[in-house]
């Protein structure tokens, strides 16, 4: 089995599109906080498979995506999108974006927080806007806990130190934002549960890869079950519909 380290999330396009669909379609209300304007230079940070990316490229702003997998950005580009592999912590730009755009991918880059946050001080222009929304504290607790405990019954003690995300405070990332050289205008922990398009199985299989590479091939898919119905008392409504208990960190940030 492996051990604990860098999480091991391996992304594709179609899948996140059959099971993951409800991300972009919930982003519409922080691309209304960013009140992107024709002309505008705006970087997507963390596009993915370009459904966001692409909306705002039709308000008229000038649209670049960024994305470490390279097979969301291949889908990226199939939507005629100027899409490019590069990490969030590696950020190559300097003062030429207006705005930087995330929805659902700063809580991926848990390694690299505080140089994503200065990458993107970077990129903007003197003034220019940071306005994003991730995943929050408390954001999917209940399934976080569940599949530790499962991971603990197959042998894996330390579970915890394999959790891909980072799940901020408002004080936290404010203190972070700030300290990057940020002015807040406004932050918020936003609890949303959220119905998922297929099923609890789907979720973990797409979204909990760094826990299920801890444990041998041959006890994934009896791990995944067993995680399911764990959760099902709680997170399964009589008529076999799953919701996600997401919570969301929404800000509105300028480079000072």
């Amino acid at each position: 089995m492996e051990t604990a380290g860098k999480p091991n999330q391996d992304w594709k396009a179609d899948r996140y599109a059959q099971h993951a669909h409800f991300v972009p379609a919930l982003g519409a209300p922080v691309l209304e906080l960013l009140k992107p304007q024709a002309g505008e230079r705006i970087l997507d940070l963390g596009c993915g498979d370009g459904v966001l990316t692409e909306k705002l490229a039709a308000t008229g702003a000038v649209v670049v995506g960024v994305d470490a997998a390279a097979d969301m950005i291949a889908a990226a580009r199939r939507r005629g999108l100027d899409a490019r592999v590069m990490e969030g912590g590696k950020l190559t730009f300097a003062g030429e974006f207006d705005a930087v755009f995330s929805n659902a991918a700063l809580h991926w880059m848990k390694q690299d927080r505080d140089a994503v946050i200065a990458g993107v001080h970077r990129a903007l222009k003197p003034g220019g806007r940071f306005v994003a929304e991730m995943g929050g504290h408390g954001c999917v607790a209940g399934i976080t806990v569940a599949i530790i405990a499962v991971l603990e019954r197959h042998g894996i003690k330390d579970g915890a130190a394999t959790i891909p995300w980072y799940f901020p405070t408002v004080d936290d990332y404010r203190a972070r934002l700030e300290r990057g050289g940020f002015k807040v205008e406004y932050i918020e922990l936003i609890p949303r549960p959220t119905p998922l398009p297929t099923n609890m199985a789907g979720w973990i299989e797409l979204f909990a890869q760094p826990f299920l590479n801890r444990l041998p091939a041959e006890q994934r898919a009896g791990a995944v079950e067993e995680v399911v119905e764990m959760l099902r008392p709680v997170l399964c409504d009589e008529q076999g519909r799953w919701t996600g208990d997401y919570i969301r960190l929404r800000f509105a940030a300028h480079r000072q």
